[in-house]
């Protein structure tokens, strides 16, 4: 009895290896396979991992696996019906509905009667609708499909009030991630506040937990499943603490402080390591730099930078950390350089045109971007773009709003600026730039007035549904009326 069990045991450790395996193998050409090789081996984990990894890169899964293709009708349906569907627009579903029938049509056009509900056709434009969908030779031959098309048109032109945005056909998918804005400071005093944009809703959650002391003037990175927010500032202490917030229990936990107190600190994510860099503490701007390794729970001096430099702003490109302006105790400062984890090693690049201090730098579209911030007499509206390769800074297009010391983060491939003060106000103002068009649009504003906040990116949860807008609620303008890339149209100075 006891080999039995012993074999019993030595084939379970062996199919759990062989599914680690699978998963740590999961890309969009062969996520079908292992998802149904999974369902076929009752390897219950293994087909929750592949099945959620589908979800999330559909649209790229759809243009690059030829197995898609090979689904049956009913696990098609089972994917495409899911909230959980990452895609930036309903036509990606349509269309991959069209090209999963074109597939086979002699067996297969009758399944649009199946399919086409799963869509949810109240997200699309009303052009895209009477040009795309309902004129299609497989809608206008089904008499399960015209109903429902000619329903969501009339709900689009107000000729129907019953179709409700509670309806399937209306209900909007989750995101795929979510930005966070933490903290800060408003017009009357610190927060604790956290706030979520989702991008389907363009509007911001209130997310606070309750529990988590007020700070501003702090890092926030998000790295391996934890929120960490690294120093700040809470109006009488200058923190050297860190605190780790995990957004699936909603729980904060402390972990290793830093060597130094870091108000205005500079922080980023390489390589699995959060680099904490300059700083205020209390009494001077400081260049030395930290890097916390979360396998270990510490962290380790390294290489300290060129300049003194607190409200700086720092980001990651091409394995380097770059980090610009700041305040060195006596100027505002217009230079900028980057850390190379192979050599240890500080290069300063060229300077910006303008001196900068709580400015926003943030990686995108493979270039530096230096956004707004403070010369010493104004808050500022001015971008700069640096471009590794030409070693060279240029003027970008300006924000619509002059701001320093907010929130800055890449979402959805926009680059999103939140709150900061104008010189005149503590502002709940958010706009994005897009870089396709090169203009700055406005974004809701947040719920509560900030300066002094830091922003992250959370991806992949699997309880996003509790940092996003509800689902189930009749709230706000049918998606097929906004852009659809989720923006709308039209302390003192140390």
């Amino acid at each position: 009895m006891s080999k039995q069990k012993e074999e019993k045991g030595m084939v379970s450790s062996l199919v759990n290896e062989c599914c680690a395996f699978l998963k740590s193998r999961l890309c969009p050409k062969n996520c079908i396979n292992i998802w149904r090789f999974a369902q076929y081996s009752f390897c219950e984990k293994l087909k929750q991992q592949a099945f959620w990894f589908i979800l999330h890169n559909f649209e790229e899964m759809v243009r690059l696996s030829e197995e898609f293709l090979d689904l049956t009708v009913e696990q098609l349906s089972e994917i495409i019906e899911k909230d959980e569907l990452n895609v930036k627009q309903e036509s990606v579903v349509f269309e991959a509905v069209l090209q999963w029938i074109k597939h086979a049509p002699w067996k297969r056009k009758a399944h649009i009667g199946v399919l086409l509900p799963k869509v949810r056709l109240g997200l699309l434009t009303h052009d895209y609708l009477m040009n795309n969908v309902s004129n299609n030779i497989l809608v206008m031959d089904n008499m399960t499909c015209k109903p429902i098309v000619t329903s969501v048109l009339m709900g689009i032109d107000d000729l129907n009030p019953s179709l409700s945005l509670s309806s399937d056909l209306t209900r909007l998918r989750l995101p795929g991630a979510v930005l966070l804005a933490i903290g800060g400071w408003g017009r009357r005093n610190h927060t604790n506040a956290i706030e979520a944009y989702d991008m389907r809703a363009a509007r911001w959650v209130c997310v606070t937990c309750n529990d988590e002391s007020p700070r501003a003037c702090h890092g926030t990175v998000y790295l391996n499943g934890f929120v960490y927010c690294i120093g700040g500032f809470d109006w009488v202490n200058y923190f050297s603490s860190v605190r780790r917030f995990d957004p699936i229990t909603r729980t904060w936990a402390q972990v290793s402080p830093m060597h130094s107190c870091r108000c205005y600190v500079s922080v980023c994510v390489l390589d699995g390591h959060i680099y904490a860099m300059g700083g205020f503490d209390g009494v001077q701007s400081l260049n030395t730099v930290e890097r916390y390794e979360p396998e270990n729970n510490k962290w380790s001096m390294i290489t300290p930078m060129h300049e003194q430099r607190s409200k700086a702003s720092a980001t990651v490109l091409n394995g380097k950390v770059y980090i610009c302006g700041g305040l060195n105790g006596s100027e505002r400062l217009f230079t900028g350089e980057y850390y190379s984890p192979q050599t240890g090693v500080w290069t300063l690049i060229p300077p910006m045109m303008i001196r900068r201090s709580g400015l926003g730098v943030v990686a995108y579209g493979g270039q530096v971007y230096a956004v707004g911030g403070y010369d010493g007499n104004n808050q500022l509206s001015d971008v700069e773009v640096y471009n590794p390769q030409t070693n060279m800074w240029r003027k970008g297009p300006a924000m619509n709003n002059q701001r320093s010391n907010f929130g800055i983060e890449v979402l959805d491939n926009l680059l999103f600026v939140a709150g900061g003060e104008n010189g005149t106000t503590i502002m709940d103002e958010v706009e994005c730039y897009d870089q396709e068009t090169s203009e700055w649009h406005a974004v809701k504003n947040l719920g509560i007035s900030r300066s002094g906040l830091s922003c992250c990116v959370l991806s992949g949860l699997p309880n996003m549904a509790e940092y996003v807008a509800p689902r189930d609620n009749a709230y706000g303008v049918p998606q097929s009326s906004w852009s659809t890339r989720g923006y709308l149209t039209p302390p003192a100075n140390i």
